[in-house]
């Protein structure tokens, strides 16, 4: 490269560096993350909304952070102050660790983990449980009489299958899965973006997803989720992460966070995503009008 080309980019890379440290002193304001689907959008918006009305900090948005590797690398690096996380991700996903206990061990676990090897405190959950989905139409389910992953494997090998890149990628993800249930596709699974998965299915794009359980468009879309029979999957309940380091200086934001406890059902949840995707409404409209109606 010319050095004139390298002195413009170094310029630029510099004035980037300083844009993006304008606004309000860093230790004076609170920046949400968040990763890439609407679920996270609006569990971001959630808790940024909620900082700003029980505080007087200000609030910076930083969402679409990609998926878990990434949030957890830009909140360990102070780039973000919270984040919405799923005790089953944090457990298997980021401690490596496997789960052979039930919600409230999980919890326990990652909530001492994440304290002992990276200073973050875990918030209390929120409420609803997104184990992830694994997802045929509902008209196979229906024409086959399909309602477990078992029974689905014998048709797999006829099969095309859509995954996201982190679950092809992490240990709770494709493989495991694959190896629990023997299950075999007629041609590699297609890595899709998770906002695309379930009318890729619907469209008959591809013949078996992994989803999440609270997308509103399961029901919208006659979608069926097959029973977990052999118990793969983790629980994964939602749960605020935070920099310990922040609620130290700012103990009202854990103060605004933990009056979200337990606030969000299954139902509630769904009905929020298909706001979101279903409706194409705005996901800050969305948010507003759930916390009135909770009185949050």
């Amino acid at each position: 490269m010319p050095i004139g080309n390298i002195l413009r980019t170094s310029s630029l890379l510099l004035c980037t560096a300083l844009l993006v440290s304008c606004g309000p002193p860093r230790e004076n304001r609170i920046v949400v993350g968040s990763k890439n689907f609407t679920e996270q959008l609006i569990l971001g918006e959630l808790i940024a909304q909620q900082i700003e009305a029980k505080t007087r900090l200000p609030v910076e948005r930083r969402f679409y952070l990609a998926g878990t590797y990434i949030c957890q690398q830009a909140i360990l690096a102070g780039r973000i102050d919270v984040y919405p996380e799923y005790t089953g991700t944090a457990l298997t996903a980021v401690l490596k660790q496997k789960a052979e206990a039930g919600r409230d061990a999980v919890y326990r676990q990652v909530k001492d983990e994440y304290s002992k090897q990276f200073n973050l405190s875990v918030g209390s959950t929120l409420g609803f449980d997104d184990t992830f989905a694994i997802e045929i139409r509902g008209e196979d389910a229906r024409r086959l009489g399909l309602k477990t992953i078992s029974q689905a494997g014998a048709y797999t090998p006829k099969w095309r299958a859509g995954f996201g890149y982190e679950f092809m990628e992490r240990p709770d993800g494709y493989k495991g899965l694959a190896a629990t249930y023997g299950l075999s596709f007629a041609e590699p699974p297609r890595i899709m973006d998770l906002g695309l998965l379930a009318r890729a299915l619907k469209n008959k794009q591809v013949d078996l997803i992994a989803g999440n359980m609270t997308d509103g468009l399961i029901p919208a879309l006659d979608l069926f989720v097959l029973e977990d029979d052999r118990h793969y999957f983790p629980p994964y309940e939602a749960v605020p992460i935070m920099r310990q380091e922040t609620i130290s200086r700012h103990p009202e934001v854990r103060q605004a966070l933990d009056t979200l406890a337990g606030k969000i059902s299954d139902d509630d949840m769904r009905r929020l995503n298909y706001a979101v995707d279903g409706e194409h409404r705005d996901v800050k409209e969305v948010v507003r009008e759930f916390r009135q109606g909770k009185r949050l």
